[in-house]
């Protein structure tokens, strides 16, 4: 990853999103004319952890759209708040609107991906195509790590006592499987902190219960889908790993699945443990959905 986040923030905006007080991080890159493509990012990170794979992307014609969350990044951070995944494909549909995408193809990661689950369930024929990267759709088989676990037990003042860089650095690099340039850490650990970022994490773990309330919609948005699917996935993944592909072969048969598993295996993070391999991959993937575009 060769963006600096100072380079990645001036890049983008914060902008008030329609139908919310709040104002969200927002990027757009690539030719305005070119087909639109939405990214996702997860927890504990931010839209930072696209910058590796956006080259592959915007430089072969796509429009790509990258957002912090709501409590990540450089979006803002209410603090006391009820954070929902059901808000946050609000604000990405609200997102959406103001931008003018009438029809994107999405890309998801971990958090992401129960957002993504959200708006499939919604609004399937808006989504041109769906790429899946590590991410708990299936929360009976999700394996939150103890930093997750430790986390949501603790109260906001707790939280930011709590979390420290040696312990976000260690608990990124619990769930790597290829090793990340010191300073993308360094920087991912800015990105996470500011504003109070440790403060609101606890809340924005909420997620945990509602992909449980929500699982059998979300499974079957996933099931349903019509459209092309590809599942980019790292294998050496303690918390939705290698025992969750079986589950996604069962529930989407006709999608591509690619096992990142070349030594030494991906783990948790694939666009930021191997944002080249993933860039690469992507584009194959959004080629193949849509063959009448130029390949470069």
């Amino acid at each position: 990853m060769n963006t600096t986040l100072y380079s990645w923030i001036s890049g983008g905006t914060r902008r008030t999103i329609s139908g919310s007080s709040h104002q969200l991080f927002v990027r757009q890159d690539g030719p305005i004319g070119g087909k639109p493509v939405t990214l996702l990012h997860g927890f504990p990170t931010s839209s930072f952890d696209w910058a590796g794979v956006m080259p592959h992307l915007t430089g072969t014609g796509y429009r790509v759209t990258t957002l912090d969350f709501l409590g990540y990044g450089n979006s803002d951070k209410p603090y006391p708040y009820r954070y929902s995944l059901i808000e946050q494909a609000d604000l990405v549909r609200g997102l959406w609107r103001d931008l003018g995408i009438d029809r994107t193809a999405l890309v998801a990661h971990d958090y992401g991906v129960s957002v993504a689950q959200e708006l499939l369930s919604r609004e399937p024929n808006r989504i041109e195509s769906m790429a899946w990267l590590n991410g708990g759709m299936f929360p009976d088989l999700h394996r939150p790590a103890d930093f997750q676990r430790r986390l949501a037990e603790l109260s906001g003042d707790a939280a930011e006592e709590y979390v420290t860089e040696t312990r976000y650095r260690g608990a990124l690099l619990g769930v790597f499987g290829r090793p990340v340039p010191d300073h993308t850490l360094g920087e991912m650990w800015t990105d996470f902190s500011k504003s109070g970022g440790a403060r609101a994490a606890p809340a924005l773990l909420g997620y945990m219960a509602e992909r449980r309330e929500h699982a059998a919609r979300w499974s079957h948005a996933v099931e349903s889908y019509s459209g092309p699917q590809t599942f980019i996935w790292g294998p050496a993944d303690p918390i939705s790993g290698s025992h969750v592909l079986l589950r996604i072969r069962d529930k989407a048969p006709l999608a591509n699945i690619i096992v990142l598993d070349n030594p030494p295996p991906v783990g948790h993070f694939p666009q930021v443990e191997a944002p080249k391999l993933v860039g690469s991959l992507l584009f194959n993937h959004l080629y193949a959905a849509n063959p009448t575009k130029t390949r470069p």
